[in-house]
């Protein structure tokens, strides 16, 4: 991986799939969990929470990495004004996938980008909408025990079995699905400085 030619670059983020994501930039970088509460507020919108929760991360380890240019991000599928967020366990994941067979699902990707010492900050909202099949439940069961998806917004992951499952994506950008927009991304990281391709 190259060294960016400008300020250190830090993902604030325990995600091993958007750590995955940012790699393919070769752009050397560090990973420090934000210790953000993710609860959501009353009567938040599935964006307002996406968004807030990206925010939010990146100021968190901005704070203590103040000369670093910090990526914070958050995913949240939306089912009709219903936030999905990370099931956590096989029944809670069952019970999403029943909720969401036949339905068209908005997984919203916020992205912030900020460094304290340079006052930068740029904040994006990509939008993936997901047609899902009218899957039996066994085949959800098939799919919960084979993938184990417990730590992905709407136990849904593309890049795996989970594409079985799906009747189309809709989206500008491939890896947004994933966690980590990456087009968007890397125009938020070239006005922050960062030489992505080696030069600005």
């Amino acid at each position: 991986m190259q060294e960016s030619l400008h300020r250190p670059l830090v993902l604030a983020s325990t995600s091993v799939y958007r750590k995955e994501l940012l790699g393919r930039l070769h752009l050397l970088f560090e990973a420090v969990p934000p210790g953000v509460d993710e609860t959501p507020f009353p009567n938040e919108t599935p964006a307002e929470l996406a968004a807030r929760l990206a925010l939010a991360k990146a100021r968190a380890v901005s704070d203590l990495r103040p000369d670093c240019v910090v990526i914070g991000s958050d995913q949240v599928a939306d089912l009709h004004g219903i936030a999905l967020g990370k099931p956590g366990n096989f029944e809670r994941a069952q019970a999403q996938l029943q909720q969401m067979r036949g339905q068209t699902v908005v997984f919203q990707t916020a992205m912030a980008v900020v460094c304290a010492q340079t006052g930068y900050c740029a904040q994006a909202l990509v939008l993936v909408h997901v047609r899902y099949r009218c899957f039996s439940d066994a085949e959800i069961d098939h799919y919960l025990r084979r993938e184990q998806p417990f730590d992905c917004a709407g136990s849904s992951k593309s890049e795996g079995l989970g594409i079985a499952m799906m009747e189309s994506i809709g989206n500008d950008d491939p890896t947004a699905l994933i966690g980590l927009p990456l087009i968007r991304l890397c125009a938020m990281l070239r006005g922050a400085g960062i030489a992505v391709m080696g030069t600005l």
